[in-house]
């Protein structure tokens, strides 16, 4: 026996010996209460109590001293250190801490009215209803002491008492109480709560409770109108607590004994049937924490599931850190981080947007928050991306469940495929292929293309593709400028915000087109001259014909018809022009172009 034992064992004794009025009467009753022993008198104590008073008589009646084990009496040594004071009429305060063992006690020793007036269960009822279940923190305190006394304390409904006082002044202290909560929410909506929860002042006092006591209170609250939605803080608050000291951040053996595993375990699975439905009332990084934990803890699957749908549903206001899930597998050839976890709540997410079940049917919401997604789970490809144990196959289903129109453009993708290559340089030529095809090309923006056309990693078939696709694209600009009318002139909000690059290139485009249409204008006076000069060449040469030999037939018949085009003339005098290249454009050439001189460079008919 140890020498703490020892010294409360005597302590005890000491006690007792005090408690007998006259040192002249010996004891007669010694009564062991697991280790601790009292010797007392009989007279007293049978006077109260019914249950040692049947001992009492059941004892050999020839012996003057008498022995009575009484090994699972409820409270142990002090309640029945108590209960004996009681009997000797000693004075002693009631309070909420004693409370309740003192009423199993009495129970127990069937100190009714039965043996005595104004016995130690009237008097303990008395103090409950008058004192104990009229505040808040002392009904708590109560239940909390009670949850040690079962099944005593249920059978004389001090458990059932304390949780309807409970429930009852939590609704009227609550603000997230009203008796028509459950009509007035029929679409099974929440307005998005701060960031902040409010949290009540006794939610902090709950958290003593066990876990079955925490539930049955809760259930009784919201049987008296409490939204379900404003558990949510409580709940928080509960499982921060009662969940602390899990390793749930990080990859490595448990640190935690069977017995304190089951504990939690129970403690996370009784959390999440407690999770209210409404969307927002939990944020995901609380939803993320208790999927970590139902993971690490290995608990239901009906739970964990719950979880990714949970999740899947608030998808848009998660975080890269929400995601990053630890496999909490041991092996060598397993990732870092549980990607199927991760896969289905994605899938969750969009089954939830094409059955329409979102909450929020707002297209434009519904677009943003489709963008959100996309980026997020590029970011997490991203992450994941450089274990050397995510395989292809789980990299490629989860970047193939991201929507096409979630991603504006593909830089994000391009990030996560150029990252997975890096961190697999074994891969063949096939299944690189396979990664490149994740990948819009048409999408990437320019500094993207500039990027992939000089990435060796890259198949050169994917090389090709962004090299075409970026020439169609400034083909396609150059034309849609030429085709269009004459700019106006923009307000001066959107000149001052144009970038040097694009300005610059305006300028230099209108500046082409001037000097295109003074081209134009020149090579028209040029053809006008041209006809002048064959008029007066046609005149002269008819003048000289007819003086040398007017009497000629040749001549009289070149006079009866009309003179033949100089198409010889003409002709030269084209291909002439057509050397000279007054336009600057050369002939297109499929392998390449001869670089026109500066000035007409880009010049358009």
């Amino acid at each position: 026996m140890s020498a703490k034992k020892k010294d409360l064992f005597s302590s005890a004794m000491k006690r007792t010996s005090e408690w007998i009025s006259s040192q002249e009467v010996s004891s007669d009753v010694t009564v062991h209460i697991g280790e601790a022993s009292f010797s007392l008198h009989k007279f007293p104590l049978s006077s109260k109590c019914g249950f040692l008073k049947k001992l009492v008589l059941e004892s050999n009646k020839d012996s003057d001293s008498t022995v009575v084990k009484i090994p699972d009496i409820p409270g142990g040594s002090e309640a029945f250190e108590l209960a004996a004071k009681f009997c000797y009429g000693i004075n002693f305060d009631m309070s909420t801490e004693n409370i309740a063992m003192l009423r199993c006690a009495a129970e127990y020793l069937e100190m009714t009215e039965e043996h005595s007036v104004e016995n130690l269960v009237v008097r303990t009822e008395a103090y409950l209803n008058e004192v104990a279940l009229k505040s808040l923190s002392s009904s708590i305190t109560v239940l909390h002491k009670s949850e040690e006394l079962l099944p005593i304390a249920e059978r004389v409904k001090l458990v059932s008492r304390c949780i309807d006082a409970i429930a009852y002044m939590t609704c009227q202290e609550s603000q997230f109480c009203s008796p028509s909560s459950s009509s007035n929410n029929s679409n099974n909506e929440v307005v998005v709560q701060s960031k902040q929860p409010v949290v009540d002042w006794w939610a902090e006092d709950l958290t003593v409770l066990r876990i079955d006591s925490f539930q049955r209170v809760l259930i009784a609250m919201m049987a008296r109108g409490f939204k379900q939605y404003g558990l949510g803080p409580v709940l928080m608050l509960y499982a921060q607590k009662s969940l602390r000291g899990l390793e749930i951040f990080a990859k490595g053996m448990k640190k935690i004994e069977p017995k304190q595993e089951h504990e939690k375990r129970v403690v996370l699975e009784t959390i999440v049937s407690l999770l209210p439905r409404e969307k927002n009332a939990m944020s995901v990084s609380f939803l993320s924490m208790l999927l970590r934990a139902a993971i690490y803890l290995e608990t239901t699957v009906a739970c964990r599931l719950d979880l990714e749908k949970r999740m899947g549903l608030q998808l848009g206001q998660a975080v890269l850190d929400d995601l990053l899930i630890p496999s909490y597998s041991f092996t060598g050839d397993h990732s870092l981080f549980d990607t199927d976890t991760v896969q289905r709540i994605l899938m969750n997410y969009l089954e939830f947007e094409v059955e329409g079940v979102r909450l929020n049917n707002s297209t434009v919401d519904l677009a943003g928050d489709m963008e959100r997604v996309g980026k997020l789970m590029e970011n997490y490809l991203a992450e994941i991306a450089s274990d050397r144990n995510v395989t292809l196959q789980k990299f490629i289903g989860l970047a193939e469940l991201i929507p096409e129109q979630s991603r504006v453009t593909e830089d994000g993708m391009y990030r996560a495929v150029d990252i997975y290559l890096k961190a697999h340089p074994n891969m063949s030529d096939v299944e690189r292929k396979k990664v490149c095809s994740l990948m819009d090309c048409q999408k990437l923006s320019r500094e993207a293309c500039a990027h992939a056309a000089q990435n060796d990693r890259l198949p050169v078939q994917t090389i090709v593709q962004v090299l075409y696709y970026e020439q169609q694209r400034l083909r396609g600009e150059v034309t849609n400028d030429s085709e269009s009318p004459a700019p106006q002139a923009p307000p001066a909000a959107t000149t001052a915000v144009l970038p040097p690059k694009l300005s610059s290139y305006n300028d230099e485009l209108s500046k082409l087109k001037r000097e295109n249409q003074d081209l134009k204008l020149e090579l028209l006076k040029m053809k006008m001259k041209l006809k002048e000069f064959e008029k007066e060449s046609d005149k002269k040469s008819s003048t000289t014909t007819m003086s040398s030999n007017p009497s000629s037939p040749i001549s009289t018949a070149s006079m009866d018809k009309p003179p033949l085009p100089k198409k010889s003339f003409i002709n030269s005098v084209s291909r002439k022009l057509g050397k000279l290249n007054p336009f600057g454009i050369p002939p297109y050439n499929a392998r390449g172009r001869t670089k026109p001189p500066k000035d007409r460079r880009h010049s358009i008919s």
